[in-house]
C-alpha cells in the first residue's frame, strides 16, 4: 500500500503496541492513521484482506480495526481465515451498514467491538486501547504457560510421575506407596520438583500443573 506511511510520527520502540487497518476506502485508512498516530501508536494499513493476510503477523500487543465490506473476502471471511490460522489479534468491526444480525454475527464470533461509521475518534480510541490491552494479557499469559512447559519438559520421567501424584493431593507417603519408593526418596524428588518448576509452594505447583493442561490417567503424566 501506498498511500499512507507505516511509521508512526511519534517517538515509538520495537515493543509499542500496533494497530492494524483494513479498509478499502483510501480516505477512510488516513483517517484512522493520523488518529492512531496522534496518540503515539504504530499503525499498519492494508487496503484488503489478502494484502494482511501476506503480512508477518505482529509480534507486540495489537489489534485489528477490520471493515466488514471488502473487496474479495469479506472481513468476516478474513476473521475466519485469522481463526484457523491461529492468529488472536483483537478485532474491532466497522461498518457504515451495520444492523443487529450482523453485529450479533461479529461478537460471538469473538469481536471485541462494533463500530458504525461515521465513528467518534474517542469510541475508537476508547475500543482500540481496550483491545490491545486485552492481546497484552493474552501473550503475558502465554508467555507465562511457554515458561512452565519448558521448565516441565526438563523434568525426568521419574519427577513427572511424581509432579502428577502430588498435584492430584497424594501425600508423600501415598506418592511412595503407589511408585514403590521410600517415603524420603520422594520427598527429595519433590524438593527437586519444587526448584525446577520455580514453585513456591505445593498451590502455586498444582496450578502450573492445571495452566498446563496435563491430564493424568492412572496417576501418570499425559500431554
Amino acid at each position: 500500500m501506498t498511500d499512507l506511511p507505516k511509521v508512526a510520527t511519534v517517538q515509538t520502540s520495537s515493543d509499542d503496541p500496533i494497530v492494524l487497518i483494513v479498509d478499502d476506502d483510501p480516505s477512510m485508512r488516513r483517517a484512522l492513521t493520523n488518529l492512531f498516530q496522534s496518540v503515539g501508536l504504530k499503525v499498519e494499513a492494508f487496503g484488503s484482506a489478502a494484502e494482511i493476510m501476506e503480512a508477518k503477523p505482529p509480534a507486540v500487543p495489537s489489534c485489528l480495526v477490520l471493515d466488514i465490506r471488502l473487496p474479495g473476502s469479506s472481513g468476516f471471511d478474513l476473521q475466519s481465515d485469522l481463526a484457523k490460522a491461529n492468529i488472536h489479534t483483537p478485532i474491532i468491526f466497522i461498518t457504515g451498514h451495520g444492523d443487529i444480525p450482523m453485529t450479533v454475527r461479529a461478537m460471538k464470533s469473538g469481536a471485541i467491538d462494533f463500530l458504525t461509521k461515521p465513528v467518534r475518534d474517542q469510541d475508537m480510541l476508547d475500543a482500540v486501547q481496550a483491545a490491545i490491552e486485552r492481546d497484552r494479557k493474552r501473550r503475558n499469559a502465554e508467555e507465562s504457560v511457554a515458561g512452565v512447559r519448558s521448565r516441565f519438559e526438563a523434568l525426568s520421567a521419574r519427577q513427572r510421575d511424581i509432579l502428577a501424584l502430588v498435584a492430584s493431593g497424594l501425600m508423600n507417603k501415598q506418592v511412595a506407596a503407589e511408585l514403590g519408593l521410600a517415603e524420603i526418596t520422594v520427598k527429595i524428588y519433590r524438593g527437586q520438583i519444587m526448584r525446577k518448576m520455580g514453585a513456591k509452594s505445593l498451590a502455586d505447583l498444582v496450578r502450573m500443573v492445571e495452566a498446563l493442561g496435563i491430564s493424568r490417567p492412572g496417576g501418570k503424566v499425559q500431554t
